[in-house]
């Protein structure tokens, strides 16, 4: 049981807790994750609106988040040796992958304090040690090799961080549900994968394909 967390879970339904879950396409990357067991019942009005207004984003592994988690584990040589940020990090599954596939340095940057005791919980889970901060601007620019993010861009008006992050590093690795085909001349499309939530939402099956892409800085 983890204490820290299952108190933060319960701001978002009351009875609520979180366990360690192992994810399809990451088995050898645990998680703490809201247990699937409390999301599989009718909620009322009350609940329904305390799950929107406290969403626990870092209690979710998201579809994009383990597509790119797994494809850094299969391509150990896209991080290994380098500094990596990893933006949005949520439970931390991309920024520990990197960790695990032997990144020198990987900080794990979340506007969520909540998210960022995930990754603490979660990298301790897998024997990684990450560095952490709240606020990507205030991060020194081009201070890193590489910049992983899994939806982030959530809509349209996000668009503009696909040039904003080649102000800390010169290549991007990108994965994304939620946006399709947006045309960036510095982003080449690199793969397109089936994925889901976990615990798995059901979600529309547009949102269970991921694409991957590279953002190289146009020099």
């Amino acid at each position: 049981m983890n204490m820290p967390l299952n108190t933060l879970i319960k701001r978002m339904l009351h009875d609520a807790s979180v366990s360690v879950q192992h994810m399809p396409k990451c088995p050898q990357l645990p998680l703490w994750l809201v247990d699937p067991a409390a999301m599989q019942r009718p909620f009322d009005m009350d609940e329904i609106r305390a799950i929107w207004e406290n969403t626990a984003y870092w209690a979710f592994c998201w579809a994009s988040g383990q597509v790119l988690a797994r494809a850094i584990l299969d391509n150990p040589q896209w991080v290994a040796g380098k500094k990596v940020l990893d933006f949005g990090a949520g439970s931390g599954v991309v920024g520990i992958a990197a960790a695990l596939a032997g990144a020198k340095q990987v900080v794990a940057c979340d506007i969520d304090q909540d998210a960022l005791l995930a990754c603490r919980e979660n990298a301790a889970l897998n024997g990684v040690t990450l560095d952490y901060s709240d606020d990507l601007f205030k991060l020194p620019k081009q201070d890193f090799d590489l910049l992983i993010a899994a939806d982030v861009l959530y809509d349209r008006s996000n668009l503009s961080f696909l040039d904003v992050f080649f102000d800390y590093a010169p290549e991007v690795l990108l994965a994304d549900s939620r946006i399709k085909n947006f045309s960036h001349s510095a982003y080449q499309h690199h793969s397109r994968v089936e994925s889901f939530t976990v615990p798995d939402l059901d979600e529309l099956d547009e949102f269970r394909f991921v694409n991957l892409y590279w953002g190289r800085q146009v020099k």
